[in-house]
C-alpha cells in the first residue's frame, strides 16, 4: 500500500488521467451492454461517469492531502515543544 501511495505523490497527473480514461472505459463497457442507445450518446454518457468519478479520486486526494498536511504540522508542533522542553529542563 505504501508504494501505490508513493507512486501517486510521485506521478499525481498519470494517475488522474489513468482514473479518467479506466472510467471511461468501464463507463463504455456497461452503457454497451446494458442500453440501446446510439453510440454518440454512449460516449458523452462515458465522458461524464468519468469526469464525475475524476471529481471524486480529486476530492479524496484533496482530503487526504489536507489530513496529511494537519498530521505533519501536529507532529511539527510537538517536536517543537520537546525541543523547547529539553532546553528549559
Amino acid at each position: 500500500m505504501d508504494s501505490l501511495k508513493s507512486w501517486v505523490s510521485e506521478h499525481k497527473l498519470s494517475s488522474i488521467g489513468a482514473v479518467w480514461a479506466s472510467g471511461i472505459v468501464a463507463s463504455l463497457a456497461y452503457n454497451r451492454a446494458r442500453s440501446s442507445y446510439k453510440p454518440s450518446v454512449r460516449l458523452i454518457h462515458a465522458r461524464l461517469h468519468a469526469q464525475a468519478f475524476t471529481l471524486a479520486v480529486l476530492s479524496g486526494a484533496a482530503a487526504m492531502h489536507y489530513y496529511e498536511g494537519s498530521r505533519a504540522h501536529a507532529h511539527a508542533r510537538e517536536a517543537g515543544e520537546e525541543v523547547a522542553q529539553n532546553t528549559l529542563g
